[in-house]
């Protein structure tokens, strides 16, 4: 009777339903409200969903990780809010679907094959800052400029050349437009039932999505025919990309994945990087001692000349000021799963079918594990301090054997990246701008991020 009892036991949390609507309107003070309420494991139901929220990280552990084969993504928010766009791509896929195509992919991101494009991300990192110095430099009035457009059209680049060893300059701005567009509807996304948004603007930005995703799905087509009719190689003589290994797999592929895939890698491989790296500057530039330890390491160590990827390793108070970035903003702010059987988490019974949900932006603000957890605090990320961190704590690309298959690239390129830009310029904060995290897929800044530019 006792074993049942325990079986039988639920989380606690709100009487009330709480529909996805109500959710999105501060979904970050939502979450840490459950938390602080309800405990390490809530539940509450959303749209007719059971929905288990888990903020402790040995929860995360479990369902990421240690029972990850009973949580899957199918019919999760995620799933529906991506699938329509990704197809069966690799973000979206689950079972042997998603096995094989990690095997696919993962080749083309391991740590020493995106070493190899550290140039790509150089020149490119390079460009930005010259362009921005021209928009906001000595002569311009000093007006400002949206660096996270800009960091959004240079990871976009980035990605292009590096995994499909295509450059995307010379479709120019209706590709960045169209991912944007896509952007804005899937963040947005409501369900086809709810009554709580204005249906006219649900409307438009839908149209727009679907003109957005047919330009996305051509210029794909594109790429793929360009590649096939040129023998598969790509931009990047004599390095391998990921669009070469698919396509040497192309025959083994179901129809229509390699245009799923293609897209994931570029949606999903530019997105979170720009968000980190926009996080990075405006925390740089709120800490002023913070940005001159990083100064002085560009300089100590680069010397006056372009970064590469030998230089990671010395390159250490940058990387740690991107990694304390992402642990205040995560880009993927909440993981969802679906419970695919039974299952008992810390003492309370998950049935088929819960969502159930992680939260790295608690568990990376949670007190019990972060010392001063509001400060932005690089030097938590030395090595010393990191081994002793427990698993899963820290989230900021998931956990598991889930996790995002382009960490590698991402923090190599947003190590580099920021290596260029502090060496040549100086970023501040347009005064009385107004900056608030937006929990939409990713983690944004509601109005964007518009900064003046001086060069150093």
């Amino acid at each position: 009777m006792a074993r049942t009892r325990q079986a039988d036991r639920l989380p606690p949390g709100p009487q009330a339903g709480q529909r996805i609507a109500a959710l999105r309107e501060a979904p970050l003070r939502f979450l840490a409200e459950m938390a602080q309420a309800y405990g390490d494991v809530t539940r509450h139901e959303a749209d007719g969903d059971t929905v288990y929220m888990l903020f402790r990280p040995d929860l995360a552990r479990h369902v990421l990780r240690d029972n990850a084969a009973n949580y899957t993504k199918d019919r999760t928010p995620d799933d529906t809010m991506l699938r329509p766009l990704l197809g069966n791509g690799l973000l979206t896929s689950s079972g042997p679907d998603w096995a094989r195509q990690r095997r696919m992919c993962a080749p083309a991101f391991r740590r020493t094959e995106v070493e190899a494009f550290d140039e790509v991300i150089v020149q490119a990192a390079a460009g930005l800052r010259d362009s921005w110095l021209a928009a906001g430099g000595p002569g311009s009035g000093q007006a400002a400029v949206r660096v996270d457009h800009g960091l959004t059209s240079l990871t976009l680049a980035v990605i292009a050349r590096a995994m499909l060893g295509t450059d995307l300059a010379g479709i120019g701005d209706g590709f960045g437009q169209a991912v944007d567009a896509v952007n804005r509807y899937v963040g947005h996304y409501v369900p086809a039932d709810d009554d709580a948004y204005d249906a006219a603007d649900t409307a438009l930005r839908q149209a727009g999505y679907r003109r957005a995703k047919a330009f996305l799905d051509l210029v794909v087509r594109t790429i793929i025919a360009a590649r096939r009719a040129g023998g598969g190689a790509g931009e990047n003589p004599g390095t391998p990309d990921l669009l070469a290994t698919m396509l040497q797999a192309c025959e083994e592929l179901p129809a229509g994945e390699l245009l799923d895939q293609i897209l994931t890698i570029v949606m999903a491989g530019h997105e979170t990087t720009a968000k980190a790296l926009t996080w990075t500057l405006y925390l740089l530039d709120r800490n002023p001692r913070r940005a001159a330890e990083v100064r002085a390491e560009v300089d100590r160590v680069l010397a006056g000349r372009r970064p590469a990827a030998a230089d990671l390793p010395r390159l250490e108070a940058c990387r740690r000021a991107v990694e304390e970035a992402m642990r205040l903003y995560p880009p993927v702010w909440l993981i969802s799963r679906r419970a695919a059987g039974p299952d008992i988490v810390d003492g309370y019974h998950v049935a088929p079918g819960t969502l159930v949900c992680v939260s790295p932006y608690v568990l990376h603000r949670d007190p019990r594990y972060w010392d001063a957890p509001e400060e932005y605090r690089p030097e938590r990320f030395s090595a010393a301090l990191a081994a002793d961190r427990p698993s899963h704590l820290y989230l900021p690309f998931g956990g598991g054997p889930r996790i995002c298959i382009g960490q590698h690239l991402a923090m190599i390129e947003a190590v580099l990246v920021l290596a260029v830009l502090v060496q040549g310029l100086e970023l501040t904060l347009v005064p009385g701008f107004p900056v608030e995290p937006e929990a939409l897929v990713t983690l944004r800044p509601r109005h964007g991020m518009a900064m003046t530019v001086r060069p150093r």
